[in-house]
Formats: structure tokens, C-alpha cells, sequence
């Protein structure tokens, strides 16, 4: 790995941490900035911990924790960065500013990929003055385990900046999904956000606890989505003719009060239920437990789909020696 090949991340939360451990085990050299040193701290706790549940998929020959560097200087932490990863806070007006900022620093060639998870990138772009080298590059937590990342041009991003974003991407073990319109929470959180608003009506409604909506998926569809996700898997129920018997024998439950899409109140009474109904799951599990089992079973399912290939799942053992 040439020594040239720096990726700097802007953020060191649960995201940013994230980032960095993905790109240490391919065997990149990782510059990570935040103003504060508590996050700092947190950071490498964070990585190290994710850099564990990766060395059960295996690891780049050349990635090594010393790899990670942390500054408390934004200035400093750019310095021959190749790649910049912001992950900062969900605020459009502070993510405005830092991408200024940022785009101050760096060579006008050098994308800036941002890991917000809804904002409009034409308008957290629109004080850079290179704005066409600004995208979103939106992950998934774990980022270090998930591979999906969502990419979303805004007005004055140049269609090179995607492309080249989505090789390095590629690169890192990801599955870059290009998304084709700028829209707010992108493809992935806009359907996860439309199941959560059904869950909390359902609980608040008393129609079920917060154990038997997470049974309903665990046991159910969510089994069938991991491999074919939902339009694929209506395709199946439609029989011999998919998706086309489908829609003609359940296209009128389209009309059924099925749904609640728009979000229930969120009262002291709901959020009461909610924090009582997730803390019984977890049991005796703490947070870290937790976390623990997921990544162990994250790791199985990949394996699984890394036999089957359909969707070009991608396959770490291959894709961690590019670099």
C-alpha cells in the first residue's frame, strides 16, 4: 500500500468510528478529526472493538490499528488525504459550515462524501466553492460490517465525482447504491422510516408488544428480505406469472386500512412503552452484549450470501486486497 493512499474522517462518533475500522482492515492509512477529546478517546475504544468482529472475516494484509491517526486540527488531519468521510451531527446548518470549511483545505480534486442519513446535498454543498466535488455517501451501522452506501449527487456535483466515489467504495467491500433523484432520507431510511411509523402505531394501539413487532419480522419477512428484498419477494408470491398474478390478486388490499403511514403522536405514554418493551428484550444484555451477537450474526448471513452471489454480494476476503 502506498503510504499516499490517506483517507481522512471528519467525525469520530459511532459512524466515523465505523468508517475508520472498514478502512483500516483494507489496509488503509486512516486520519480521523473531532473538536472533542472525549470523542477522540471513544474513537479508538470503538474501532478496536469493531476490529475484532472484522478479523473473523479477515483482515488486509497491511491493516494495522497504528494506522489510525487522530488529530484535534481539522487542518492537520486533511494533509494528503486522497478521501474525505464527514460524519458530522444531523444538522444542516453545522454540516454547511464544516464542508465549507473542509472544501477550504483541500485540492479541488478530492471528493468529500458526507454520511448523512437524509440531508439535501444541493444544500449542504451550496457554500463550497468546489461544490461538484461534494456528495453523500450514506452508510449503515455497523459500517464497518454493512456494505450498503447510498449515494446522492446535489445540484453541482459532477457525475465524476460519483463514479469515482463509487469505485473507492467498491474498493472497501461496500455496495454502492446510486440513487437517481435528490430526495429527502434517500431510498433505505425512507422504507425503514415507513416500517417504524407502522410499529409504533401497532404498539400504541396495544395490537402488540414491542417483542412480538420485531418476532413478526425476525421470524417472517425479515428472513425473505435479507436475500430478495421486497419488490423480489412479491415477485415470488405471485406464482408461475410473479409479480404480474401478484398485483392483480392483492393490488385492491392497496385500498384496505392496512397502514398508518402518518406517524402516531409520540407521547410520554408511547415512549414509556417503547423504553419498557426494549429494555425486557434485552434482559440482562447490556448494550455492548448486544452488539457483540449482532455483529456475530451479521458475519454468518454475509457468509451465507457470499455462497450465492445472486445480488454480487460483496465478498470481503476478495475485496480487502485491492489496495
Amino acid at each position: 500500500m502506498s503510504k499516499q493512499k490517506i483517507v481522512t474522517i471528519v467525525g469520530a462518533g459511532v459512524i466515523g468510528a465505523g468508517w475508520a475500522a472498514r478502512m483500516l482492515a483494507c489496509g488503509l492509512t486512516v486520519n480521523a478529526y473531532d473538536p472533542s477529546a472525549k470523542a477522540r478517546k471513544q474513537l479508538l475504544i470503538n474501532t478496536k472493538k469493531a476490529l475484532k468482529s472484522l478479523k473473523r472475516i479477515g483482515l488486509n494484509k497491511n491493516s494495522k490499528l497504528c494506522n489510525l491517526k487522530i488529530f484535534s486540527n481539522l487542518r492537520k488531519s486533511l494533509h494528503s488525504s486522497t478521501f474525505v468521510q464527514e460524519n458530522a451531527p444531523e444538522n444542516e446548518i453545522l454540516k454547511k459550515k464544516l464542508l465549507k470549511e473542509i472544501d477550504k483545505l483541500l485540492p479541488k480534486n478530492i471528493i468529500i462524501a458526507s454520511s448523512s442519513s437524509g440531508l439535501l446535498p444541493t444544500r449542504i454543498q451550496s457554500l463550497c466553492t468546489y461544490p461538484e466535488r461534494v456528495c453523500i455517501g450514506h452508510p449503515f451501522n455497523p459500517v464497518y460490517l454493512l456494505p450498503l452506501v447510498e449515494l446522492v449527487s446535489g445540484k453541482q456535483t459532477k457525475k465524476n465525482t460519483i463514479t469515482k466515489a463509487k469505485k473507492f467504495y467498491e474498493k472497501i467491500g461496500m455496495k454502492p447504491l446510486i440513487v437517481k433523484k435528490e430526495i429527502e432520507g434517500y431510498i433505505s431510511d425512507r422504507l425503514q422510516e415507513a416500517l417504524w411509523r407502522e410499529a409504533l402505531h401497532i404498539i400504541k394501539d396495544g395490537v402488540a408488544s414491542t417483542q412480538e413487532v420485531d418476532d413478526a419480522i425476525i421470524y417472517g419477512p425479515g428472513l425473505r428480505w435479507s436475500f430478495m428484498g421486497v419488490c423480489l419477494t412479491f415477485h415470488l408470491a405471485g406464482g408461475e406469472t410473479g409479480m404480474k398474478h401478484m398485483l392483480d390478486q392483492f393490488g385492491p388490499a392497496l385500498k384496505l386500512p392496512w397502514t398508518n403511514l402518518k406517524a402516531p403522536k409520540l407521547d410520554a405514554k408511547l415512549k414509556k412503552t417503547m423504553i419498557s418493551g426494549t429494555k425486557k428484550q434485552a434482559g440482562k444484555y447490556s448494550i455492548k452484549d448486544l452488539e457483540n451477537q449482532r455483529d456475530i450474526f451479521l458475519i454468518e448471513i454475509m457468509k451465507t450470501l457470499n455462497k450465492y452471489q445472486r445480488n454480487n454480494f460483496p465478498n470481503w476476503n476478495k475485496q480487502f486486497n485491492k489496495f
